[in-house]
């Protein structure tokens, strides 16, 4: 399955988190050459996927990112997304030379006061009209 994706970057969210559907929302509107696909962290694909690959997944509260056949999480995969959306988002990759620990500290800080400060909702997203074939469920 991983070989079949080897060309793809797949974001990999919390579904039921509201800041992180709204943070695919601006990623879809923003990935103009529509090179970015998404699936939720609770999808069974993801599942399927992180365990085959033996991707230690400790908490839903980490957004993962899948590139050129390597998996990034928290502050690099943010970062490294947003090298695909263009200018002037793009150059927010040159944070990538700050610390990493630095970095996903204050991830980690966001990631941890998430659900309090933006919600969370029921159930996770499930690919519409609009979306067919960038989300994979």
């Amino acid at each position: 399955m991983i070989n079949h994706f080897r060309d793809q970057k797949i974001v990999f969210f919390d579904g039921v988190c509201v800041l992180c559907n709204r943070s695919v929302d601006f990623l879809l509107k923003k990935d103009h050459r529509k090179r970015l696909k998404f699936a939720s962290l609770q999808s069974d694909y993801a599942e399927t996927l992180l365990q085959r690959i033996k991707y230690q997944l400790i908490m839903d509260d980490t957004i993962i990112f899948y590139d050129d056949g390597k998996f990034f999480n928290k502050s690099t995969a943010v970062l490294r997304i947003a090298t695909y959306l263009g200018l002037p988002y793009s150059i927010l990759g040159v944070f990538l030379v700050i610390p990493r620990p630095l970095r996903d500290w204050i991830y980690d800080l966001i990631a941890r006061n998430r659900a309090k400060w933006f919600g969370t909702r029921e159930r996770c997203r499930l690919p519409d009209q609009e979306t067919s074939g960038r989300i994979i469920s």
